[in-house]
């Protein structure tokens, strides 16, 4: 267990946290004005690897070498300049500090850090954190790794779970949630269901992975649930004939045939370890998945109603109104598509750069 500090006097700047993996839905923007919740559960912290808010330079100002050595390997709009090693925790876990008005930047609805450090020390007032809580975005509070210092302290956490305990005890993501907006001034919010926006990162995580794993060939995932996240993407980004075949395959499962090109594999949401198989489809490619996600694709609940004509029988109990479900097919997000092909090697694939390229121009409107 640790407990942030302040650099400048030593204050304490935290409660008692444990580190967990950062989630991939970290840096998402969902939708216009949603209101989302909070990033990290109380009590963890996550630390994120890569710059976040400003100074910023575009793509053009950038020496080629220098974007390697960041680990970017496609061109992309712009690169923050920002200090990174950010650790992140939950609002809520923050102590002992003031906002500084001044640094709110352009945000709508309320602060985005997109200019830095907005929160100070409130002993000695050295800006150590930057809260982050505007519309569309994730609430979290990310703690400046050149501001503050991480420092242990008694208590044990809890030995991470076993792959067959997260099998039977990990919690479900489910794929619909209501999400809140803003309606505006005078009338409040308002909530609409919606796909989750942490399936629509992690299949935006997972698509960049998919199509590295194709090597340009088409690629079918399972029927079901599955498909109908990855299916039509793929469908759209990669050419016809023969496919290659993805699987399902993780804890609790059978272990997958040596036919199986691609393996859907669940993320350990502490340690950030990625399930490894063992057997003929060892050499397989791993297309990482966050547990709760995996969870549910692996045992989906039972699927919703759906309408039918005619009278119901006299022992069928009615169900009015119909269960909600999206207006929308689904679609991965597609900056979190963005921000993780242009981290792998394989971005520097010509046709992976026409892919991200077109995803620049707007042209890529259908799978995302």
């Amino acid at each position: 267990m640790f407990v942030f500090v302040c650099a400048g006097c030593g204050s304490e700047l935290t409660a008692p946290l444990s580190q967990v993996s950062l989630p991939i839905h970290a840096r998402q923007k969902y939708g216009n004005a949603a209101q989302l919740p909070v990033l990290m559960e109380s009590g963890t912290f996550a630390v994120d690897p890569d710059p976040w808010g400003g100074p910023w330079r575009m793509w053009d100002e950038i020496d080629p070498g220098e974007a390697e050595a960041r680990g970017i390997h496609a061109p992309v709009r712009c690169l923050s300049d920002g200090t990174p090693g950010a650790s992140v925790i939950a609002p809520g876990d923050i102590r002992g500090t003031r906002l500084i008005p001044e640094t709110r930047s352009i945000a709508c609805c309320g602060l985005d850090g997109a200019d830095g450090p907005n929160m100070a020390c409130g002993t000695c007032d050295l800006p150590v954190a930057a809260r982050i809580d505007d519309c569309s975005l994730w609430q979290a509070v990310r703690l400046s790794p050149d501001a503050v210092r991480r420092v242990p302290v008694d208590g044990v956490p809890a030995a991470p779970l076993s792959w067959a305990e997260l099998a039977e005890e990990g919690e479900k993501t489910p794929p619909f949630e209501p999400i809140a907006t803003w309606a505006g001034p005078s009338v409040g919010s308002e909530h609409s269901w919606s796909w989750s926006p942490q399936w629509e990162a992690a299949a935006g995580h997972a698509l960049a992975h998919l199509l590295v794993a194709s090597q340009g060939q088409p690629v079918e995932v399972p029927g079901g649930l599955t498909a109908d996240v990855f299916q039509q993407a793929l469908d759209a980004l990669l050419p016809a004939g023969p496919p290659k075949r993805a699987v399902l395959a993780g804890p609790g499962r059978p272990s997958p045939d040596a036919g199986a090109d691609i393996l859907l594999v669940p993320v350990h949401p502490r340690t950030g370890e990625t399930w490894s198989p063992v057997g003929p489809s060892a050499s397989a490619y791993r297309v990482p998945l966050p547990l709760g996600v995996w969870l549910w694709l692996d045992s989906p609940q039972p699927p919703l109603p759906l309408p039918s004509t005619g009278r119901l029988p006299l022992d069928v109990l009615r169900d009015d109104p119909l269960p909600l479900l999206p207006l929308h097919r689904f679609r991965a997000d597609s900056g979190t598509f963005q921000h993780t092909l242009v981290r792998l090697p394989a971005a520097r694939s010509p046709w992976l750069r026409a892919i991200l390229a077109d995803l620049a121009q707007g042209a890529l409107n259908d799978p995302f």
